[in-house]
């Protein structure tokens, strides 16, 4: 009696075990976090830039963030930047009094 296998059993019993993924807590994965659009397509866009990040090694994070968050800034830089319509002047009847210049002594 002998201890070997046949050549052709023994390849049968190495495809018969799936090799299972390995797995790497550092690998990218995504998470999923839902974006809701906001409305303005400047703020959506750059909220979008946020699921590169899932895609990326950690170290890889960073110059996303950094992206969005000057593309953010840049974009509330700009809200303030633009000049707004003058306030139509009140009906004459409505105005304010002027204040008066004059001081009483007493």
């Amino acid at each position: 009696m002998t201890d070997s296998v046949p050549e052709g059993r023994v390849a049968e019993t190495a495809e018969a075990v799936p090799a299972e993924p390995e797995y790497d807590p550092a690998a990218p994965a995504p998470l999923d976090v839902p974006r809701t659009p906001t409305g303005n397509a400047e703020v959506d866009a750059r909220l979008d830039r946020l699921g590169d990040a899932d895609h990326l090694a950690t170290d890889g994070h960073l110059e996303v963030y950094e992206d969005v968050h000057r593309g953010l800034r840049d974009a509330l830089t700009a809200l303030d930047a633009r000049p707004e319509p003058p306030a139509p002047a009140p009906p004459y009847g409505n105005r304010a009094p002027a204040p008066s210049y004059h001081q009483s002594r007493s």
